[in-house]
């Protein structure tokens, strides 16, 4: 089994290795040729087979696929001009939080997100995604900058957790985050927030109060995560998947209760699949937002945003 790839992807991922070495052969027998045709057919119904009917889990599996495209790559993918902003000013600067001046499409932001490492070293240095309350204050630094100069800001959420160490406890960890969401609740400028990979707790929320909220299609967003859920119900990680079916933390699923506004389209396989075509469609869905959200006042805009999270939710009066 290839160690990049999911369980659920292996038949798919054996055939296509098939159809390689076929191809190989097929340079001097032409006669091959319809074969490979037909494997790749079967590849093709395969992949819409298995991809089509996932379950929770799978999909969380999908969100952190080692090949899976970070904030880094979409925003070379997306953007032009980009310049990374560092630091808190207070503190440090946090790896697993990059941000900083872009344009998009014509339209000078500021974006923001989570970023995480493909090899240990850089795992590491990213703190595996998980940032600390100067990645928190430095993104609350940007924001600030982009009400002051009148920039939207653009949001990508990607991290497993806020991270839960002593020292970020002791920097004020859950301080710098209520700071952000209290920012962000009233900030004058448009907010656009899209989860492109894992989205848990309030290490996500952190960055992650927007006047649109998207998610891309295999991702998960939630208050925790299955391992953790399960962990605390059952004693054990061993009902992840239960949890996972139990948390309704897909893009459809959080759809359906109203949390986010849209899911966008991944290309067939998850966004590794594909990183460049992922990218043309997360880049049109910010390009339309912006473009109906900068119409709007600065007070239309906070109004919006405070009536869309005030409405979450479902109560009764006793």
């Amino acid at each position: 089994m290839d160690s990049k790839s999911l369980d659920f992807e292996q038949p798919i991922i054996e055939l296509e290795k098939k159809i390689e070495e076929l191809n190989a052969l097929a340079v001097e027998n032409e006669i091959l040729a319809p074969e490979i045709e037909k494997l790749r057919k079967k590849a093709d119904e395969l992949r819409k087979s298995i991809f089509s009917n996932l379950t929770r889990w799978q999909k969380v599996q999908l969100a952190r696929h080692p090949d899976r495209p970070y904030t880094l790559d979409y925003i070379d993918l997306i953007c032009d001009d980009f310049q990374e902003l560092h630091g808190d000013r207070a503190f440090g600067d946090d790896k697993a939080i990059v941000g900083g001046l872009a344009t998009l499409g014509g339209q000078s932001i500021v974006i923001i997100g989570h970023q995480k490492g493909r090899d240990t070293k850089s795992r590491q240095y990213r703190n595996f995604g998980m940032a600390n309350p100067e990645g928190y204050r430095k993104a609350y630094r940007l924001m600030e900058m982009a009400e002051k100069f009148s920039l939207p800001v653009v949001t990508l959420l990607d991290t497993p957790g806020a991270f839960p160490g002593l020292e970020a406890e002791e920097r004020g960890q859950a301080e710098a985050i209520a700071r952000n969401l209290k920012l962000m609740a009233t900030l004058k400028v448009p907010i656009i927030t899209v989860v492109i990979g894992e989205g848990a707790s309030g290490g996500a929320i952190g960055i992650g109060m927007g006047n649109e909220v998207y998610m891309m299609e295999n991702t998960w967003y939630s208050v925790i995560s299955p391992e953790s859920c399960s962990s605390i119900l059952w004693k054990t990680w061993d009902y992840k998947e239960q949890a996972a079916s139990a948390l309704k933390l897909t893009a459809p699923d959080l759809l359906e209760l109203g949390i986010i506004d849209g899911v966008i389209e991944e290309p067939l396989g998850g966004a590794h699949r594909d990183p460049e075509a992922a990218s043309a469609v997360l880049k049109k869905q910010i390009s339309e937002s912006l473009t109906r959200l900068m119409k709007m006042k600065p007070e239309a805009l906070v109004n919006q945003r405070i009536e869309k999270y005030a409405s979450m939710g479902a109560w009764t009066v006793a």
